[in-house]
C-alpha cells in the first residue's frame, strides 16, 4: 500500500515540477503581452483541458514534459512571407514550422503580440523563466530537507556490538566455535551507550572515535561512556586487525591495513543544518550532476546492454521517470526507516530532479530552452554590432533555421527516453540491489 502511495505522491511531485517550470515561461510571456494559446503539462493525447480567456490549460497522458505554446516563436522569412520556397525536405520542414508558428496570428493585433517581436532581454526572461523556476523549487526543497529534517550523521552512540573479532574467513565478526570476543563485547559495551572519551581524550563525533581507535596499539584502553544518563568507565583490550581501507566518500578501496579494532557500530541520526548549508549542497550536487550528464553517452551503453542481456544494470547509471518513480515507491515502503527519513528522502529526490531540469534545460541546443537563449543572445550581439557600425537593424534571429538540428536532438532524446522506459520495466534499478 505504501509503495503505491509513494508512487502516486512522486508522480504528483513530477507533474507539479513540470507545471512549475512551464509557469516560469507563461507568466512573463503574458506579462509582456505575448499571446499564449496553450499551457499543457505532458505530451500526447489530452487527458483534461479547460479554456480560460485565450488560453487552453490541460494535462496530457504522457508526463514526460510540458509546453507553453506562444504565437510567433519563429519570425517570417526575410521577405515577409511564411510560405515554402524550397522543395528540399529540410527546407520544407523549416517552412512548415514557420507556418505553424504563424497559424495563430489571426489579426494585426495578434501580430503585435508574437514572441519574435519581443526585445532581446524579454526573450531571455521568458526562456530562462522555466529553468529558473526549477532552480527556485530545488532551493526550497533542499532548504526544507536540510533545515527542517537534517542530514544523516554518524554518532559515537553504540547501535550494535560486533560479537567477535573479524577475520579473513569471518569478515562479519560472527562468533564461531573458535571466535575471539571483540574488545567492545568483552568490555560489556551495549547498544545505547555513548562513547565520550578514550584514554581521557574527549570524543564528540564518530569520525573522532574511529580515528582514535585506529591509531591505538594492541592492549588495554579506558573507554568513558554514558549509559542511562550515568557516566562510567570500562576497559577494552584493543586488538590490531587487518581492516578494509575506505576513501573519502566511504567506498571500499579494496586495500587492507593493520588498525586498532574495538568492535562497535555507530548510530545514525538526522542533524539539522543551517541555511548556509543549502548553497553548498546545491553547488556540490550541481557539479556532480554536470559530470553525470557528460558521462550519459558512455553510461547509456551499459543501460542498453543490461536491458537486452543478462548483465546486471549499473545502479549509478541513467534512470528514467518510471524508474525514479519506482524508487520513490520503495522509499515510501521502506519500514526499516522512520517516516521522517522517508519523507526527507523523497523530497531530496524531487529537489535533485528539479536541479537536473534546471541544468539540462540550459544546454545550448534546440528544442531545449538553452537553444532559444542562445538565439536571443546572438540576436542581441548582432544588433549591437550593427548599431556600432551604423548598419540597419538586422532584425530577429531566424531560430527556425536550426530546426533540423532540433529535430535530430528530439529524436535522440525520445529514443533515449524509450530505451530507459524499457530498461526501467524489464531491468529496474532497486534500492534493495
Amino acid at each position: 500500500m505504501l509503495f503505491t502511495i509513494g508512487i502516486l505522491v512522486f508522480v504528483a511531485g513530477i507533474l507539479f515540477s513540470i507545471f512549475w517550470h512551464e509557469l516560469g515561461h507563461f507568466i512573463p510571456a503574458k506579462r509582456f503581452g505575448v499571446k499564449v494559446p496553450q499551457f499543457m503539462v505532458g505530451f500526447g493525447p489530452t487527458m483534461w483541458s479547460r479554456t480560460r480567456g485565450e488560453t487552453e490549460y490541460g494535462i496530457k497522458w504522457l508526463p514526460f514534459g510540458g509546453y507553453v505554446r506562444m504565437i510567433g516563436m519563429f519570425p517570417p522569412r526575410a521577405d515577409g512571407t511564411v510560405r515554402a520556397s524550397s522543395t528540399g525536405r529540410i527546407g520544407l520542414l523549416i517552412e512548415e514550422a514557420r507556418q505553424q508558428s504563424q497559424a495563430d496570428v489571426l489579426s494585426e493585433e495578434d501580430e503585435k503580440r508574437t514572441f519574435y517581436r519581443l526585445p532581446v532581454h524579454r526573450k531571455l526572461i521568458v526562456m530562462l523563466g522555466g529553468p529558473v523556476m526549477n532552480l527556485i523549487l530545488a532551493t526550497i526543497l533542499f532548504a526544507v530537507v536540510l533545515v527542517g529534517f537534517g542530514t544523516s550523521a554518524l554518532t559515537p552512540t553504540v547501535s550494535a556490538v560486533t560479537p567477535c573479532v573479524p577475520t579473513a574467513s569471518n569478515p562479519t565478526g560472527e562468533c564461531g566455535s573458535d571466535g575471539t570476543p571483540s574488545p567492545a563485547a568483552a568490555a560489556g559495551l551495549q547498544p545505547g551507550d555513548t562513547v565520550t572519551a578514550i584514554n581521557g581524550l574527549p570524543i564528540s563525533s564518530w569520525s573522532e572515535l574511529l580515528d582514535e581507535v585506529k591509531s591505538l596499539p594492541a592492549g588495554p584502553a579506558t573507554i568513558t561512556i554514558t549509559r542511562g544518563g550515568v557516566t562510567q568507565q570500562v576497559t577494552a583490550n584493543i586488538v590490531v586487525a587487518s581492516r578494509p581501507v575506505y576513501d573519502a566518500d566511504g567506498n571500499a578501496t579494496g586495500q587492507y591495513s593493520e588498525q586498532g579494532f574495538l568492535g562497535m557500530a555507530p548510530s545514525v541520526v538526522m542533524q539539522r543544518q543551517s541555511f548556509a548549508a543549502v548553497p553548498a549542497q546545491m553547488w556540490d550536487l550541481s557539479v556532480r550532476t554536470g559530470q553525470a550528464m557528460l558521462s550519459i553517452p558512455s553510461k547509456f551503453v551499459g543501460v542498453v546492454k543490461a536491458a537486452f542481456s543478462s548483465e546486471k544494470r549499473d545502479p549509478n547509471g541513467p534512470v528514467g521517470i518510471v524508474g525514479v518513480t519506482r524508487i520513490g515507491g520503495e522509499v515510501a515502503a521502506d519500514h526499516s526507516e522512520p517516516a521522517s527519513w522517508r519523507i526527507a528522502s523523497m523530497l531530496s529526490m524531487l529537489a535533485s530532479l528539479n536541479l537536473f531540469l534546471f541544468l539540462f534545460n540550459l544546454l545550448p541546443i534546440l528544442p531545449l530552452d538553452g537553444g532559444h537563449v542562445v538565439g536571443a543572445l546572438w540576436e542581441g550581439i548582432r544588433r549591437q554590432w550593427a548599431k556600432l557600425r551604423n548598419r540597419p537593424d538586422p532584425g530577429p534571429v531566424d531560430v527556425a533555421r536550426a530546426l533540423p538540428l532540433a529535430y535530430g536532438v528530439a529524436v535522440v532524446l525520445i529514443s533515449m527516453s524509450a530505451l530507459l522506459l524499457y530498461a526501467d520495466i524489464v531491468k529496474p534499478i532497486s534500492l534493495k540491489g
